[in-house]
């Protein structure tokens, strides 16, 4: 039986709440509950000591829990900012409408992924940004680091709906062409498109000198395609339905998608992007982890 901070970091628990924000807030708070009991509790999360309230101090860092306590105003005093500003990319294409059984939709996992970071990364008063996109890019959200900046990016995430076509190749192109100020670029999408066009607009990101991290995002059944006896499949994008017997199919499907996945991560090494193949299923703290690592190394 999971303990209670592990069920904070389980996509299906996590869904059922209620706002992004509160589903951001729980995931970020069972994440630094589990760092003390796992081999990960040497990362930093704790963003913040107090010190009295003086005149001048902006009134948005009191600490209101501490003055509902105490009567006295205290602000959080934080550590030295460390000017790392980062880019989230959700991918919103039609294909990442797509669930199995009763699992949430890649959308929805990658987009409690992005609150999630979104609430870690300004708790340390790192400056984040946002861009949408499927066929082209929807929005471009500059990355700030004010407290109030975190509505809106919520708001915009939580307000995504898949649309009907993608192109994640040359869309990364123009996400490149887009981000001028280096950075940390942290890109959530299933990379349902030509391996060589994507890994040309990953090699375009590494090009203008950013740090990458690529979650590949898949539902479980995309990997292993353990579907009932007969089955039809529908294309999300063009509409287009067939109908075969998934156990005649299933080793030569799972062996292509390993296959291509293998090609993408083999290219991110050699571009020094790091790759992490993540399905639906997973708890959240992969992806929590993954970034920590990353931004230790980088500051």
């Amino acid at each position: 039986m999971p303990t209670d901070y592990r069920k904070y970091l389980d996509p299906e628990i996590v869904s059922k709440l209620k706002g992004m924000e509160m589903r951001a807030r729980m995931v970020v708070e069972g994440f630094i509950t589990g760092l003390h009991k796992s081999p990960y509790h040497g990362f930093s999360v704790e963003f913040a000591e107090h010190r009295q309230y003086m005149p001048g101090d902006s009134i948005r860092d009191i600490d209101w829990k501490v003055y509902a306590k105490s009567d006295r105003y205290f602000i959080k005093q934080y550590e030295e900012e460390t000017n790392l500003k980062a880019y989230l990319l959700l991918d919103c294409s039609a294909s990442m409408a797509y669930s199995s059984g009763d699992r949430i939709t890649k959308l929805d996992y990658a987009g409690l992924v992005c609150g999630a970071l979104s609430y870690m990364m300004l708790r340390q008063r790192d400056a984040v940004g946002l861009v949408t996109f499927d066929e082209k890019m929807r929005k471009y959200i500059p990355p700030r680091s004010k407290s109030g900046h975190m509505h809106i990016l919520l708001n915009e995430i939580a307000n995504q709906k898949p649309s009907e076509t993608t192109n994640v190749g040359s869309t990364l192109h123009e996400m490149a062409e887009r981000i001028k100020r280096r950075g940390l670029v942290v890109i959530l999408s299933d990379l349902l498109d030509d391996a060589e066009n994507i890994i040309s607009g990953l090699k375009h990101f590494r090009y203008n000198r950013h740090e990458v991290i690529v979650f590949h995002i898949l539902d479980p059944r995309e990997r292993d395609f353990a579907f009932p006896r007969e089955a039809v499949f529908k294309d999300m994008e063009t509409g287009e339905e067939m109908t075969t017997l998934p156990y005649q199919i299933k080793k030569d499907f799972a062996r292509q998608v390993q296959a291509f996945s293998d090609e993408i991560a083999k290219a991110c090494r050699q571009s020094n992007i790091d790759y992490y193949p993540i399905d639906t299923s997973m708890p959240f703290d992969k992806a929590l982890y993954a970034f920590l690592a990353k931004r230790e190394r980088l500051y």
